[in-house]
């Protein structure tokens, strides 16, 4: 009988094409899913502008605006983590303790207000870093060991400040930064807040960092298998930690704005801010699971959710049914995740 004569297999058939594919079927996923959000986002605004005339109107665009701002820098550091498949209850009070501790350089120090900025941003890195090593090294579960750090910094922050709020009247400059339009003084016809200007900065430098460097592939590569990059030699703890870090230097900023907002560090606020951000990272199509994520997609969850809000406000829902209907949103969320991943 004639050999039969063996068949070759290029790599580009057996590796690379399967490989593709894969990344295709993802990236569909990933798209269909953002534009499945933006639609949503679309239907709000209309909905809301039918039921009530004052939707539209400006000054109450810029208190959306100014609410997403916040919103969106905490979405966008639990989207970090979220993708590692991890989850950090704590960034609601980080924010707040961050807030608290530039009051502390700025008004009780008087210090400059550069230095009190870097106060903000290192104290969040700080926090991070101990839930990274926590998670990392003691092995602490993330959903406890954030869920510590949530009580320690809300604790903290009403120690520091002796329970009182912390007015930012004596600083000059520091309203500017969430209340000034930069972009405004050159268009008088969009006169959009900065804090809007600063939520899409750390957006684009959040994606740049997620899309094209180590720190963002080495952050998706723990959510998809962490167990085989540790086998491949990565160090696993190490970026672990940094993620933990970059994530809290990040709620440091949300910090910043909404204090500059207030023109003070509000040492009770914060608790509760974590469930609208998780929630915006996940209608934004960021899986639980960890592995996927993208940030335009959580900048339209931030702004889903402040839309929500905003309108229910505006139809005078009382707030008992606002936090029903915000609960309402995040379960069908994390459904609708659970089925993406069961379709892939």
């Amino acid at each position: 009988m004639p050999k039969a004569t063996p068949t070759l297999t290029t790599p580009t058939a057996s590796k690379v094409g399967p490989w593709a594919a894969i990344k295709e079927r993802l990236f569909r996923a990933e798209t269909r899913q953002k534009l499945l959000a933006f639609a949503s986002l679309l239907a709000l605004m209309a909905f809301f502008t039918a039921a009530s005339g004052n939707f539209l109107k400006a000054d109450n665009m810029v208190s959306i605006l100014q609410a997403t701002a916040v919103n969106g820098v905490l979405a966008i550091a639990c989207t970090f983590v979220i993708i590692t498949s991890g989850i950090d209850l704590s960034v609601g009070t980080l924010m707040t303790f961050s807030a608290v501790m530039a009051g502390v350089v700025l008004t009780y120090l008087g210090l400059p207000l550069p230095l009190g900025i870097a106060a903000a941003i290192l104290s969040g890195a700080l926090c991070g870093f101990i839930s990274g090593v926590l998670i990392a090294k003691l092995k602490i579960p993330p959903f406890i060991a954030t869920l510590g750090m949530m009580m320690l910094l809300k604790g903290l922050s009403l120690v520091i400040s002796g329970t009182k709020p912390i007015y930012f009247n004596d600083t000059e400059g520091f309203s500017a930064i969430s209340q000034d339009s930069l972009i405004g003084e050159l268009l008088p016809s969009l006169p959009i807040p900065n804090a809007v200007l600063i939520l899409f900065v750390v957006a684009v430098a959040a994606s740049f960092v997620l899309n094209k460097t180590m720190l963002g592939r080495y952050t998706f590569a723990l959510g998809s298998n962490e167990e085989a990059v540790r086998l491949s030699g990565v160090n696993v703890d190490f970026w672990k930690i940094v993620v933990y870090s970059v994530s809290g230097g990040i709620c440091g900023i949300a910090g910043l704005l909404i204090a500059s907002r207030l023109n003070s560090a509000q040492p009770a606020l914060g608790q509760g801010y974590e469930l609208d951000a998780i929630a915006a990272v996940v209608i934004g199509g960021t899986s639980l699971a960890g592995g996927t994520g993208t940030i335009l997609g959580t900048i339209i969850g931030a702004f889903i959710m402040s839309v929500l809000t905003n309108g229910l406000r505006i139809m005078s829902v009382a707030q008992e049914w606002q936090t029903v209907v915000t609960g309402a949103i995040i379960i069908l969320a994390v459904y609708t995740d659970i089925l993406r991943r069961r379709s892939r």
